[in-house]
């Protein structure tokens, strides 16, 4: 059943946020979050795991978000290139920094997991990091008027 779901959602995908340019804002960002949860899971402390198991969550709950700014551009814009359709580079450049900044939480939440400061400052790190997550996601709503 695990390959036909695949299929299903590639289907569902292409359909709601095309083949281009949404496409991939999209999939950076989940591959971003995918990756902060592997850290999760490699985490040892449990300071440091219920520390970043929050930052988990508030960014789980910025996917659904993201995908929506996608759906509105590519049925407002709609891409199957790499190329950024007029009036849109204010929210596609949102897109990129909230993808940017998603991975480097996963960065500082690894550098955290392995230890490298004290559980304090360590998570103030990855707080503001996702925090700059967060505004970036904002910042695409407000260009496309969500």
């Amino acid at each position: 059943m695990g390959i036909l779901d695949n299929v299903l959602r590639g289907r569902r995908d292409d359909a709601e946020l095309g083949k281009g340019l949404w496409r991939r804002a999209h999939d950076r960002f989940q591959r971003g979050l995918d990756r902060y949860h592997q850290v999760l899971e490699g985490v040892q402390d449990d300071d440091v795991y219920a520390e970043l198991l929050v930052i988990a969550d508030r960014l789980a709950g910025l996917l659904p978000r993201v995908r929506a700014v996608c759906m509105t551009c590519q049925r407002l814009a709609p891409s199957d290139g790499y190329d950024v359709p007029g009036g849109y580079a204010d929210v596609h450049r949102s897109l990129s920094k909230a993808g940017n900044a998603l991975a480097t939480t996963a960065e500082a939440a690894a550098m955290l997991s392995l230890g490298a400061g004290p559980v304090p400052m360590g998570a103030l790190s990855v707080q503001r990091r996702a925090a700059t997550v967060l505004e970036q996601v904002e910042a695409a709503e407000r260009s496309v008027g969500l």
